[in-house]
């Protein structure tokens, strides 16, 4: 196994009812005034929103809002939100919402923290030196960035998708109250489970001697989301799926399932991010879609590995050779995402790429020749671009 640290400081405050606490939350941090974000409608029609102002009020906490946050969160909607927490002396930001507005939570936090352009630190340019206070009311479990160090971006100034992870941007609370999750539509319920599970899988598979307990925590997790995920999507109230789910979301990025490993691989993630930059698709989703592909292209460069994923997460009967156990594995990972409606090829999403959009997101994945990805097998931009077309 490797060293590890093991940081989680955020504080959770878990089930039903909970959001009515914010106010109360907030104060603790002793801030002057808030900056609420948010996405769209779906907060305000449901009554959450003006029930955290509510909270807010009780607690004689002022505040100013934002919201316009979409799904892969855009630069320019971070810019304004610096621009309007400087006008407005904000001191702590408040993010109600899933992943995408946590993720544009901390962009704006470190855009306060720090001096020049916050583009600059998802660029990989500069590192940054703090973050404004953030606290979340988690609303889509899929991210997990309401208890991660990371969060990702989307540049409309060429479509770049790129994430930057910082202890800083760490939220000092959670607020965790699986009923907000209970509108959300079914494929946004699924892709978000696949976030989930891909969260952990990318950390599974590496090249280390890895912790048992790691290792059987991981397993579980999956197993766990898989088997709620089902339920999840003929029975959408069910409060006991929600909250299994919601749970895992938070500890599949947290760095739990990291623990004693080399970090993981992430190449899926990396693959995705310029699918979801291209063409604006669901990440949960967009990861489905790449993950058989990856998965084949580097199983012979793991064997052992991906044929322990399939008998303990995947429960498939081994073989006498690894290479024929992994198959089967990644061949059942593929049926379970039929079985709650995701794709398994770029197809699937309703895309279909021309020859020089895949050279494009396998440019834009290399960081244009700079860079290779991935542990389980180091991939160039020439394997990034065969991995996309065996998606297609």
């Amino acid at each position: 196994m490797e060293n590890f640290q093991y940081y989680t400081p955020t504080k959770v405050v878990f089930g039903r009812g909970t959001e009515e606490q914010t106010g109360q939350l907030v104060r603790e941090q002793g801030c002057r005034k808030v900056l609420v974000h948010y996405g769209s409608g779906s907060v305000v029609r449901s009554g959450l929103l003006e029930r955290v102002y509510h909270s807010l009020d009780d607690a004689g906490i002022p505040y100013v809002s934002l919201g316009g946050v979409v799904p892969n969160p855009r630069l320019s909607l971070v810019y304004e939100g610096i621009e309007l927490c400087k006008k407005e002396n904000v001191d702590f930001i408040l993010a109600v919402g899933g992943g995408s507005v946590i993720d544009s939570a901390k962009a704006i936090g470190y855009g306060l923290a720090n001096d020049g352009d916050v583009w600059d630190f998802y660029d990989g340019k500069r590192t940054a030196q703090g973050c404004l206070p953030i606290g979340v009311i988690l609303t889509i479990a899929a991210a997990g960035s309401e208890m991660s160090d990371s969060s990702v971006i989307t540049n409309e100034n060429g479509w770049l998708k790129r994430g930057y992870s910082s202890n800083y941007g760490r939220a000092r609370f959670a607020v965790m109250n699986p009923e907000l999750t209970m509108t959300l539509p079914k494929y946004q319920t699924a892709s978000g489970c696949v976030d989930i599970m891909m969260h952990t899988m990318e950390r599974y598979f590496n090249h280390c001697s890895n912790m048992e307990m790691t290792d059987g925590i991981s397993e579980h997790l999956i197993r766990t989301v898989m088997k709620n995920a089902k339920i999840l999507m003929t029975e959408p109230d069910n409060y006991d799926a929600r909250a299994e789910v919601m749970w895992a979301g938070s500890l599949s990025h947290n760095g739990l399932t990291g623990c004693g490993t080399d970090g993981g691989d992430w190449a899926s993630h990396q693959l995705e991010h310029e699918l979801g930059g291209m063409f604006d698709v669901a990440h949960g989703a967009g990861l489905a879609a790449v993950w058989g592909s990856w998965a084949r292209y580097v199983m012979d460069a793991a064997p052992q590995r991906f044929a322990k994923f399939a008998v303990n997460v995947m429960g498939v009967e081994p073989e006498t050779d690894d290479s024929a156990t992994a198959l089967k594995g990644i061949r059942a990972m593929e049926d379970f995402y039929r079985e709650i409606d995701m794709p398994v090829c770029i197809r699937d999403l309703g895309i279909e790429p021309s020859e020089d959009q895949l050279q494009e997101l396998a440019e834009k994945c290399s960081h244009f020749g700079g860079r290779t990805i991935g542990c389980i097998k180091k991939l160039d931009k020439e394997d990034m671009y065969q991995i996309y077309k065996n998606a297609r």
